[in-house]
């Protein structure tokens, strides 16, 4: 088996695992998508796509990243949510994994909900606090599905282009 093919095949289950991770919270979605485009034109020695390209992935990537942290923490921040609710957030993401698919959005705002309600000890507030960190995590998934559709189609400009 000649070793492109083989750099070829990883980088394609890179970019599959990454596509998932963009939904799964346990996979780091946008990075592992880089790093399958990274290995992509590293496999074909860079004559496709060259490293301004790669560059500008980087930076998307990055932005992912800030995307990713500062999306739950604005929106629950925004109506005065607890670190219990950040922590109840991030748990709910865990559990919610377990109860796919529906956990998986389920588990982030009755995570917030719990944490909340667990520090004040008021539903009203909780239950404002948990929609506003489901509100959050929803806005950054739909700008990081933005960003991994940019990236792919940069990709795949420079790569056919």
């Amino acid at each position: 088996m000649d070793l492109s093919f083989i750099l070829y095949l990883l980088a394609a289950v890179s970019v599959l695992l990454g596509i998932a991770g963009v939904v799964l919270p346990a996979l780091p979605g946008i990075p592992l998508v880089f790093a399958g485009l990274l290995l992509a034109a590293w496999a074909d020695g860079f004559a496709h796509v060259g490293w301004p390209t790669l560059l500008v992935l980087a930076v998307l990537t990055l932005l992912s990243l800030l995307v990713d942290v500062l999306a739950t923490v604005v929106g629950a921040q925004r109506v005065g949510a607890s670190r219990k609710a950040l922590w109840g957030t991030f748990i709910g993401s865990i559990a919610g994994l377990f109860f796919m698919p529906l956990g998986l959005f389920l588990g982030p705002l009755l995570g917030a909900l719990a944490g909340e309600y667990w520090h004040s000890r008021e539903l009203g507030r909780s239950t404002r606090v948990g929609l506003a960190t489901w509100l959050g995590i929803l806005l950054g998934l739909a700008l990081k599905v933005a960003l991994l559709v940019s990236m792919l189609g940069l990709f795949a400009f420079g790569w056919f282009f």
